[in-house]
């Protein structure tokens, strides 16, 4: 079975997280993948394919004969899709032979414009996968879901020689706790690989440091008819503390290694209100200036707002990985060479978010990133590309090979 093939089953499966919810796994339907993905790991013949009680599906293929010294490697991707964008019934479809014009969507008018990807044209003649426009797909990461199984079922069929391989699937990686209830020890991999990316040949060791910042502002309320000299505005409040932060350090005004402020919500009344912030930077002294920033700022309020109250609530989400992948830049090396052996120019990508695999390799795991084929995650445009799901198995073939010599 090819890994499309795969895909086009899983995305019909509503794997949608929640950041509201508090539980692992944050949303129920998660277990509706992970029991079809043991059933699937126990068809192809994998060494105690299971799903623990945080939904956490593994599963083991032992080394081959004459491969048992190879280091033991892992491969994870996560179920969950993310809360930005529904994920709930999904309707795939397949544009083939794609003319590389604008691909238009049959539900809410969408279309996947040419003008605002202009990537898109180096796919054409090739197989596309998309929504109807009334969802994502959920590529992110089901296609690597997809191309990990797909990669188990030909080691096995082929008689590949390889090394011990640890599969793990996670839930509630877009919310960021994918981990949470991660075993390092007993997934057993020396090294391993998240695959999560977009483009085939393209692997990711660096990605933001990240911290979330809730701003909670309680003014003082009475009727407007008096309010003179009285009142404090907790909405007027939030707007002077957002008008601190440079404006252009927003994501819609950076790129590559800029960092930025994410103001993500903003609810309340003039009573009282909470914003909600991500902070992202690349740079671990950038990363520190940005927050302690977010520190003068509510301090420099509260002191023009004496009688109002201002809370800022910093909490720091998982750093770059950079820094735990330096001593096996193998991982690294490998990669590259695996890409071109599956015929790719190899390329590196800092990552402007982050993944399981960066808290991962601060929990003694080092984990870069590699490529899927999809692309435009976490919204109705989210499409993939059915040739380079079958490169990314190529590649991580070539992955296998090379550590098992």
């Amino acid at each position: 079975m090819r890994a499309y093939e795969r895909l086009l089953k899983y995305v019909q499966i509503n794997t949608e997280s929640s950041p509201e919810t508090g539980s692992t796994p944050s949303t129920p339907c998660q277990w509706d993948l992970a029991n079809l993905l043991v059933d699937e790991l126990k068809e192809l013949g994998l060494e105690n394919p299971s799903v623990n009680g945080h939904c956490i599906v593994t599963a083991w293929l032992p080394a081959t004969p004459g491969c048992e010294n190879a280091p033991a490697l892992g491969l994870l991707a996560h179920m969950d899709t993310a809360p930005a964008f529904s994920g709930k019934d999904v309707r795939p479809i397949l544009h083939e032979n794609y003319d590389g014009g604008d691909i238009v969507l049959p539900r809410q008018d969408r279309v996947i414009r040419v003008a605002d990807f202009p990537w898109l044209s180096r796919l054409r003649g090739k197989t596309l996968i998309t929504a109807d426009g009334s969802t994502l797909l959920g590529a992110d990461d089901k296609a690597g879901i997809a191309e990990i199984m797909t990669l188990c079922e030909r080691l096995i069929a082929e008689n590949i020689p390889h090394g011990r391989l640890c599969v793990a699937f996670t839930p509630d990686e877009e919310i960021g706790e994918g981990p949470d209830h991660f075993d390092v020890r007993a997934f057993g991999a020396k090294y391993a690989y998240t695959v999560d990316g977009s483009a085939p040949g393209v692997i990711a060791y660096e990605n933001f440091n990240a911290a979330s910042a809730v701003v909670d502002i309680t003014g003082v309320s009475v009727h407007p008819g008096g309010a003179k000299g009285i009142m404090e505005n907790a909405l007027l409040i939030a707007q002077e503390f957002n008008a601190l932060l440079p404006p252009q350090a927003i994501p819609a005004k950076t790129e590559g290694y800029q960092g930025f402020f994410h103001l993500d919500a903003l609810n309340g009344t003039a009573a009282a209100c909470r914003m909600e912030y991500i902070i992202r930077d690349h740079d671990k002294g950038e990363f520190t200036v940005k927050k302690g920033l977010l520190k003068r700022a509510a301090a420099q309020l509260q002191a023009a707002h004496p009688t109002a109250k201002i809370e800022l609530t910093l909490t720091d989400s998982y750093f770059n990985m950079k820094e735990q992948l330096t001593g096996c830049m193998h991982l690294v090396d490998n990669a590259n060479q695996a890409a071109r052996l599956a015929g790719l120019t190899p390329a590196a990508e800092a990552i402007r978010g982050g993944t399981d695999g960066a808290r991962l390799s601060y929990m003694g795991l080092p984990c870069p990133n590699l490529g899927t084929g999809g692309y435009n995650f976490h919204g109705p445009l989210e499409l993939c590309c059915v040739e380079e799901m079958d490169q990314v198995v190529d590649i991580l073939l070539h992955i296998v090979r090379l550590y098992a010599e």
